[in-house]
């Protein structure tokens, strides 16, 4: 109940508004079970029980023992283990658990100081169970024997609080008190002289008892020897010898000597030294020279462990008097102790997102030993992306002192040294390797900025023509690159569906087969996402070129090949050499030398007779015409182009070879008859019968019209009317290849082999309807129309009437 009330006020006390900045005290007593409640912390600091948790709360002691525990739950302080006092403090007359509550979020530290409050847990002990005092029967009364007292692992009232002696007898009695610096001693007091002839010896037990509830007791017994006439005890020079070694002393160090002298001569004045057993004292430390007295060490002590040293010498005459006296060894502390890093958490892997200022580590720093040599001071070891930040008196937070890049640096070694400042300093490194876990922060990287891929046109389907790659700094999921297609102008084009792409190589594929005509480039968006959550992703432009190939043969647009009769060109007899006939017309849709065109002489009636331009396609004379050439020469152009290999196609035409413009009235249809297959014999003997008939019949008809016509031009004049003029003139327009808008020229005219033909002439917009215009040149050349030539063509007084020099000036289209 008393420990209850003092609980209760000092919570009290901590309660008050001045007290925050003070400790929490509390008190417990040793040997409380585990779970014992020692104090409602949260209580008294303020804070709730769920801020604890929310908070992260936890003890820190200083030698990293928990031996309290922080129910977060509750906000209790409860015993986590036996608490023993003499083990944790020894003798001290206060022992005082210190601890620091840590709460994070935001960090804050509140001293806790916990009292183990001391119980009656041990008995007195002697330090021997028998004690033999030898005692001159010359002995004055009053005379005093110091005894070693009983030793009691208690402290205070707990302790030994009084002595006796059992059974109680008349020459003897106890003295029990303190002197020097409140050391107690015991005594035995002689109290009346003692007779060896009556007895020589007697024995009693000393009993020590403690001041505990209930109290505890310990008992040595006393074996008193009378002897005879000793009457001087030994005597110290001090009561107490202080010495100091260093903990670095080597074994054998003399620590210091101690003195007692003795006024009895021979053997009553030989004085030995010993040291007294008493509980707890390390008797195999030291050693004493029990002729001289010296006290030497017998292992080199430890500062950290111990202080400073009790010990008890007994000096003993021969006579069997004795004299204590109480010496103290005090520990002087060297440098022998590196510090210490704790740490109480670590965080790895860290992303590389992280904020600067994120805590990676905390740990505390102790050092064991005092002074100086435990002042600690700890550094980073050329680390410019973590920092040290001291949070409370030796503990520390590791952070960041900037943004991280898994790509530049996937794991840090950060070496923290520890050094103490002794002489020479002792230092600890404490290594920390923080892993850096990574985050989608990277899109896929192309490696070209576009991609050019070539194919042919008419390939297979499915074929390969190129790939894409792209590549992701970041790893795992995040640098998984897949490849997707899209239309590279969305609004302009719909998406291409002849092109594939494998999403996980990035190969480029053609699904069908392309036609350079229809189709010489596509261009689309390859993308590249990665797998990361958001997903980045890239795009690339790739042009996808369509190769030409040979696959179409030259078109002849002139002379027309549409299945009708051959055009029939009109060549004047008096053409010279390189005279202009005709010219073909070719294109090819195919690119490049695929479309270069060639023009080539075939056939020919009479291959002497005319040329053909290899690269314009016109078709001249060779050589002047002569009345040996046939009227009719059928001549076939090849045409071809470049590719590899060559595509051709050919043009067939006929050359008329006229003497004058009256030849113009053969029929047209007649004109373009010729025999197509040679092959055929018998056809052609039945016509042979019938062509010699109808040729002998022709000859006179022919050489009669000649003499008429000739007589008629002798007059200066030849009169055509609408029911004499050739019907074949007037479809002398339509016998050309070119569609009717456009006109071509053929020179009849003595000057002809200056002439050449026009092509796609457009109809100029001034002439009248139906007709083309006419015009003089300088060589009197005019054009037609395709418009049959009438008579309300001529003037009206020169109706029906054209002169021979007009007609052989006409340049009929």
């Amino acid at each position: 109940m008393a420990i209850a009330r003092q609980v209760l006020c000092l919570s009290a006390l901590l309660s008050l508004p001045h007290a925050r900045s003070q400790p929490l005290r509390y008190f417990v007593a040793e040997e409380a079970p585990s779970g014992s409640l020692v104090a409602d912390v949260a209580e008294d600091a303020g804070l709730a029980p769920a801020q604890l948790s929310a908070r992260r709360a936890r003890l820190a002691s200083e030698d990293g023992r928990q031996r309290l525990r922080l129910d977060r739950a509750t906000g209790r302080l409860v015993v986590a283990e036996r608490l023993d006092r003499e083990e944790l403090c020894a003798q001290a007359p206060a022992c005082t658990l210190p601890f620091e509550l840590l709460l994070a979020d935001p960090l804050q530290f509140l001293r806790i100081e916990v009292a183990v409050r001391d119980i009656n847990d041990h008995s007195p002990r002697f330090p021997d169970e028998q004690v033999t005092l030898k005692i001159a029967e010359n002995s004055n009364p009053g005379l005093r024997f110091a005894l070693v007292g009983a030793r009691d692992r208690d402290i205070g009232i707990n302790s030994v609080q009084s002595y006796s002696i059992s059974p109680e007898n008349e020459y003897f009695s106890v003295s029990f008190g303190s002197r020097i610096q409140e050391k107690k001693y015991v005594e035995l007091v002689l109290e009346k002289p003692l007779d060896r002839e009556e007895q020589a010896e007697m024995g009693f037990s000393l009993v020590a008892v403690d001041g505990g509830s209930p109290p505890r007791s310990g008992t040595t017994q006393i074996h008193i020897v009378v002897l005879d006439a000793n009457d001087n005890a030994p005597i110290f020079t001090q009561e107490l010898y202080v010495g100091q070694v260093l903990e670095s002393a080597p074994e054998g160090s003399v620590v210091l000597s101690v003195v007692a002298t003795d006024l009895d001569a021979g053997s009553n004045g030989d004085i030995s030294y010993q040291f007294s057993q008493e509980v707890d004292q390390s008797e195999s430390a030291f050693f004493i020279d029990p002729k001289n007295g010296e006290i030497k060490l017998t292992k080199p002590l430890d500062f950290e462990e111990a202080e400073k040293h009790e010990l008890t010498v007994q000096a003993t005459d021969g006579g069997g008097l004795s004299a204590i006296c109480k010496v103290f060894v005090e520990v002087v502390d060297v440098n022998d102790n590196a510090p210490e890093l704790v740490v109480s958490s670590f965080s790895s892997p860290l992303p590389e997102d992280a904020l600067p200022g994120t805590v990676v580590a905390f740990f505390t720093v102790r050092d064991r030993d005092a002074g100086v040599n435990g002042k600690i001071t700890c550094t980073l070891d050329d680390q410019l992306s973590f920092s040290l930040r001291p949070a409370y008196k030796n503990y520390y937070e590791l952070v960041t002192v900037n943004t991280l890049d898994r790509e530049e640096a996937a794991r840090y070694i950060v070496n923290i040294i520890a050094a103490d400042a002794g002489s020479p300093p002792l230092t600890t490194t404490q290594t920390f390797t923080v892993d850096i876990s990574d985050v989608n922060d990277n899109a896929p990287a192309f490696n070209q900025t576009s991609y050019t891929m070539y194919v042919r046109e008419n390939n297979v389907p499915t074929v390969l023509v190129g790939g894409v790659s792209a590549s992701d700094a970041d790893t795992g999921l995040n640098a998984k690159v897949t490849y997707s297609l899209a239309p590279a102008h969305t609004a302009e084009q719909p998406p291409c569906s002849c092109i594939s792409v494998n999403s996980e190589n990035g190969h480029m594929f053609v699904l069908r087969p392309l036609d350079y005509e229809q189709l010489k480039k596509i261009e689309v968006l390859v993308i590249a996402s990665d797998s990361g959550s958001p997903p980045l992703s890239a795009n690339v432009t790739v042009r996808l070129v369509v190769v030409d190939e040979n696959d179409n043969a030259p078109l002849v647009l002139h002379p027309a090949q549409d299945g009708s009769p051959a055009s029939s060109e009109l060549v004047p007899m008096s053409a010279e050499a390189g005279y202009l006939v005709t010219k073909v017309v070719a294109v090819d849709v195919d690119l490049g030398q695929n479309s270069w065109l060639s023009y080539h002489l075939l056939k020919a009636s009479d291959p002497g007779l005319f040329v053909v331009g290899a690269q314009s396609g016109e078709v001249r004379l060779r050589r002047p015409v002569t009345e040996r050439d046939a009227v009719k020469q059928k001549l076939v152009i090849l045409v071809r182009d470049n590719g590899r290999p060559p595509l051709s196609a050919t043009a067939a035409l006929n050359a008329l070879l006229l003497n004058d413009f009256s030849d113009v009235r053969l029929p047209h249809s007649s004109l373009t008859m010729e025999v197509e297959d040679d092959s055929l014999t018998i056809y052609l003997i039945i016509s042979l019968v019938f062509v010699s008939l109808l040729f002998l019949a022709s000859i006179v008809a022919i050489v009669a019209f000649k003499v008429c016509k000739r007589k008629d031009l002798t007059d200066g004049h030849v009169i055509y009317a609408d029911n004499n003029l050739p019907s074949n003139l007037a479809d002398a327009a339509s016998a050309g290849t070119l569609p009717h808008p456009y006109c071509y020229e053929i020179s009849l005219t003595t000057g002809s082999g200056n002439s050449e033909f026009k092509f796609l002439k457009p109809i100029l917009p001034s002439l009248p309807p139906q007709h083309c215009a006419m015009s003089g040149g300088t060589d009197d050349e005019q054009d037609f129309s395709q418009d049959p030539i009438t008579t309300e063509d001529v003037a009206p007084e020169n109706a029906g009437m054209v002169s021979a020099e007009q007609f052989n000036s006409l340049s009929v289209d």
